[in-house]
């Protein structure tokens, strides 16, 4: 798999689309999920990740091929994304999945999802940083 993306990474850097599109398919999953769990607005995380792709298509002739999966360039350009997109708009809270805001859910239901989203942050804040990072980048 890793001399197959080495050689699509490179054909890409020529240029080829083909070999570009097929990177973007195989990893466009991936770095959506990763958005989307940062900033949790899946409409948002899908202009976001097109815009991770961008810019490495336009940057893809400075990636240095050194063994490490292109994935992680990836990851870094979408990395880099979220915390400009938090810099710009300075939010601190994170939104409430819509399907637990919809009233046809079962309202019993409904107050134990709540319950368990706020143990689940009250875990979280106990972690530090590179634990998060971690728990986020398993689970994306």
């Amino acid at each position: 798999m890793q001399q197959d993306e080495e050689s699509l990474v490179r054909r890409a850097q020529y240029r080829d689309q083909e070999a570009f599109a097929q990177l973007y398919e195989e990893h466009f999953d991936k770095i959506y999920r990763y958005v989307a769990l940062r900033i949790g607005d899946k409409i948002e995380a899908e202009d976001m990740t097109q815009q991770v792709f961008l810019n490495a298509l336009q940057s893809i002739s400075s990636f240095k091929w050194k063994g490490i999966p292109f994935s992680a360039w990836l990851f870094r350009i979408a990395h880099n994304q979220v915390v400009d997109y938090f810099r710009s708009k300075k939010r601190t809270t994170v939104p409430l999945d819509e399907s637990l805001v919809s009233n046809d859910n079962n309202p019993q239901l409904v107050v134990e999802q709540k319950l368990d989203i706020e143990q689940l942050l009250l875990a979280t804040k106990q972690l530090t940083e590179a634990q998060r990072e971690v728990i986020s980048l398993r689970f994306a």
